[in-house]
């Protein structure tokens, strides 16, 4: 009896252990952790290459054209003769270096060459223009202005106007500094490349002591003889020495010249009333970039003037300075005396 009750007891304990077992356990607190995936595989940046940066030149703004005419205009016009160095400091020979110290400052300064036929129109009938015109001529077709003017104006871009005696082409001149005339390769090279040619009579005469018949050679038969030899339109007459007179007139305008340019002016004034006798400027030897300032009706920034360069003292050879044994001794100055 006592056995059973013992056993019932042990039983009933360990049910309850078992019991204690099942409620009272501690949970596991692990977190049930996901099978760890591969990595994702990131993509190699590439480092991009870097670019040289290529500098394009900016281009300069083509200046606005504005109206002139008709009527009064403002054109400059330059006249020029050789290009060259001159022996006896003529007026008419203007050095190299001076000629290109001057292209630069029209050129810095915003100048624009134009032709004869532009500044017509705008005297007679009105048309746009650069905001600073400006006509160059050269004249009696020296050589020079081939040699010397045409690479310094193309390197500015810049056109001219030939004023072009018709004896002259080519021939030697006679000159030493400037040894030969144009020839016709020459002048032809230039037309081509946008310079005006003009006549300059036939032999280059003074006009107004001229009869009829010479006025009709030196005027009328210069211009036909120009445009047969060099196949390009001749529009414009230049009076030698810018001597004009009624006479001389009347036959460029029945030639059928549509303007005459003299050889003196201090403006740049332009207009019906000189439409046969426009006012040139003539650039003299003695001239520089700063004098020609005098000419223009337009200026621009001073720094662009060329300053004054000093030219070097040539310093005299050194002769030294005779000693008295050079010459005869006193002794021997005696000896040589009668007494």
């Amino acid at each position: 009896m006592n056995y059973r009750i013992t056993a019932i007891v042990l039983l009933a304990a360990l049910l309850a252990g078992c019991s204690g077992m099942v409620f009272d356990a501690p949970t596991s607190t692990a977190t049930q952790t996901a099978s760890p995936r591969p990595p994702t595989e990131t993509a190699t940046v590439t480092p991009t290459p870097s670019i040289t940066p290529t500098f394009t030149e900016t281009p300069i703004p083509t200046p606005t054209w504005v109206s002139q005419g008709p009527g009064h205009v403002q054109v400059p016009i330059f006249m020029y003769h050789h290009i060259s160095i001159s022996p006896i400091d003529s007026r008419y020979y203007v050095p190299p270096d001076k000629f290109a110290d001057e292209m630069k400052l029209l050129h810095d300064w915003g100048y624009t060459t134009i032709t004869t036929s532009m500044l017509v129109q705008a005297i007679t009938q009105g048309t746009l223009l650069p905001p600073r015109p400006i006509i160059i001529t050269f004249d009696d077709s020296w050589g020079s202005q081939y040699t010397n003017a045409f690479p310094v104006m193309q390197q500015y871009g810049f056109t001219g106007l030939l004023y072009t005696v018709v004896g002259y082409i080519n021939k030697p001149s006679g000159v030493d500094t400037d040894p030969n005339y144009l020839t016709t390769e020459q002048i032809k090279e230039m037309a081509a490349a946008g310079w005006e040619i003009g006549s300059h009579t036939e032999t280059h005469q003074d006009v107004t002591v001229m009869t009829d018949d010479q006025l009709h050679y030196e005027i009328v038969q210069s211009r036909k003889d120009l445009q047969q030899e060099l196949g390009v339109p001749i529009l414009t007459f230049a009076y030698p020495n810018g001597d004009a007179n009624s006479a001389a007139t009347d036959y460029v305008h029945f030639a059928g010249y549509i303007a005459a340019m003299g050889a003196t002016g201090f403006a740049a004034d332009q207009g019906v009333s000189n439409l046969f006798e426009l006012q040139r400027c003539e650039i003299k030897g003695a001239d520089d970039a700063k004098s020609i300032i005098r000419f223009l009706p337009w200026l621009g920034d001073p720094s662009f003037i060329p300053t004054d360069t000093p030219t070097p003292t040539s310093t005299p050879s050194y002769t030294p300075i005779p000693t008295w044994t050079m010459y005869p001794t006193s002794t021997s100055w005696k000896a040589t005396q009668t007494p």
